[in-house]
C-alpha cells in the first residue's frame, strides 16, 4: 500500500479559473494506447499561445523546473471527463494539486492515481500563488494528514474530502494494491463460485 501523508516540492503557479481539461492536455494528444509522454505535452496550446505574446508559461518557465505542487484557482480541471489530463500531470511532475474547486470527475480521476487535490480559500490561493512567484526556488509542504501547506513557519489551511484523505492516508486509492492484498481471499471466492 502507498501511503499518501506528505508532498514537498516547489511550487508550480498557474493563474486562471476555469481551466479545462482540454487546456490541460489538448484533444490531438489522445490518440496514444498508453498514458506515455503526456506529460512533455500539457497545455501544448496555451504554452503557444503566451509565447507568441512573448511570455513564458509556467509549464516551461525555467524558474519552475521541477515543481511538483500545481497552484491555480477556481474550477479546475472542468470540461471533459478524460483521465488523460490528471495523467499529463502527474507524467510531467506534478504530486499534489491545490485549488480554490474542482470539477468533480477530475478530482476522482487524479484521487485513482495518487494526486491530492486539495481546497483552498480564494484569499489563501492567492497569498499561495503570491509566496511561489516571490520565491521560485522554495520547496513547501503539502500535508493531507494536517491538512496544510507550510512555507517554513507559515501555515495555510486547506480542505480534503474525509474520503480521499482516508484513501490516501490508509493507501487505499491504489485499487491495484488493495486487490493484491486481499488475493487470497478473492482466489477463495473465485474457486468458491
Amino acid at each position: 500500500m502507498h501511503i499518501i501523508e506528505q508532498i514537498t516540492s516547489k511550487g508550480l503557479p498557474l493563474r486562471g479559473n476555469d481551466i479545462d481539461t482540454d487546456r490541460i492536455i489538448p484533444a490531438r494528444f489522445l490518440k496514444s494506447v498508453t498514458f506515455d509522454g503526456l506529460g512533455e505535452h500539457a497545455f501544448e496550446d496555451d504554452i503557444e499561445g503566451v509565447s507568441k505574446q512573448g511570455g513564458t508559461h509556467p509549464f516551461r518557465d525555467s524558474k519552475y523546473k521541477g515543481a511538483g505542487i500545481l497552484v491555480s484557482n477556481r474550477n479546475f480541471g472542468c470540461g471533459s471527463s478524460r483521465e488523460h489530463a490528471p495523467q499529463a500531470l502527474m507524467r510531467f511532475g506534478i504530486k499534489a494539486i491545490i485549488a480554490e474547486s474542482y470539477s468533480e470527475i477530475f478530482f476522482g480521476n487524479c484521487v485513482s492515481i495518487g494526486i491530492p487535490c486539495f481546497v483552498a480559500s480564494h484569499e489563501t490561493a492567492e497569498e499561495i500563488l503570491a509566496h511561489i512567484e516571490k520565491n521560485p526556488d522554495a520547496e513547501f509542504s503539502v500535508s493531507v494528514k494536517e491538512l496544510n501547506a507550510k512555507f517554513g513557519e507559515k501555515s495555510y489551511e486547506l480542505k480534503l474530502a474525509d474520503g480521499p484523505r482516508g484513501q490516501f492516508l490508509d493507501g487505499s486509492w491504489h485499487a491495484r494494491s488493495v486487490l493484491l492484498l486481499n488475493k487470497e481471499k478473492i482466489e477463495a471466492l473465485a474457486n468458491s463460485l
